[in-house]
């Protein structure tokens, strides 16, 4: 992996329906596991020098199903089942908004949440990320969107979370995948002809 002025390319994760299997507004750890082939996905990916990031919308505390403080130890789940195989994140940012929310502070228009790109500028600024090297992986097109607004190139896993299908050019992937592993492959594939052809 070549890092340009210091920057590392990074691999930025969804977490519901991509990462853990998508039980809507959960933040309850003993129902957390991981999805099939996130760990082989991951380890194949870590092995090239990617970052790990999750960028998760999660407008359960907008709506008042949860808070902030309810939130980490269900991100702190996902954390201990990654670490079991020595797969470590980066970072874990999420948006906390949504516009028909009723807490609050947090029922506005923002610039985090998917599909716009905030998460993805702030965790380069803090990780020092080339995002123009990075890619995305998520369930629905919103996660492509996202990807591609904040620069970076996308995965689609095609697992049915994904149901109105409203393509245009910036929700277009640019690999749809069955699993993450599929997804791994794909990127690493892209990355090596990249680099061979140079």
């Amino acid at each position: 992996m070549i890092y340009v002025n210091g920057q590392r390319p990074a691999i930025f994760l969804d977490k519901d329906g991509t990462l853990v299997p998508d039980l809507p507004f959960n933040v309850d750890p003993s129902l957390i596991t991981l999805n099939k082939n996130v760990v082989e996905g991951l380890q194949l990916l870590k092995r090239f020098g990617f970052l790990f990031v999750v960028v998760s919308n999660q407008p359960g505390i907008a709506h008042g199903y949860f808070t902030e403080q309810e939130l980490m130890p269900a991100f702190e789940r996902v954390e201990e089942l990654l670490a079991e195989h020595s797969i470590f994140l980066s970072g874990f940012y999420y948006c906390p908004h949504h516009p028909f929310g009723r807490v609050q502070g947090f029922a506005t228009e923002c610039e985090c949440r998917k599909p716009k790109a905030g998460l993805f500028h702030k965790a380069g600024n803090d990780l020092n990320i080339d995002l123009s090297a990075s890619w995305m992986i998520g369930d629905i097109l919103h996660d492509i969107e996202a990807g591609h607004a904040a620069g970076c190139k996308s995965v689609l896993i095609n697992n049915g979370n994904e149901t109105e299908w409203i393509l245009n050019k910036e929700r277009q992937p640019d690999y749809i995948a069955a699993d993450l592993l599929d997804a791994a492959t794909s990127i690493i594939n892209h990355n090596w002809v990249c680099v061979t052809s140079n």
